[in-house]
């Protein structure tokens, strides 16, 4: 995967809250952190997001998104 985000963050998923239109991702990040991502309901269930999933967390300066290798 090649991304032009500059801060990609590998962690894994340690929670995902579902709502009716949002999902509440929480990551531990591999230095120990944990940091709380907002996405898409249906971008949670498109990625696949569970306890356990390997991902990386993309920071922009307005912005924060998740990404999973395929």
């Amino acid at each position: 995967m090649k991304l032009s985000t500059r801060n990609q963050l590998r962690g894994t998923v340690t929670g995902v809250t579902t709502g009716e239109a949002m999902a509440v991702v929480k990551v531990q990040l591999d230095g120990g952190e944990t940091i709380t991502s907002s996405i898409t309901r249906e971008a949670a269930e498109d990625l696949g997001l569970e306890p356990g999933s390997a991902v990386v967390v993309l920071i922009k300066s307005t912005e924060v998104g998740l990404g999973v290798e395929d």
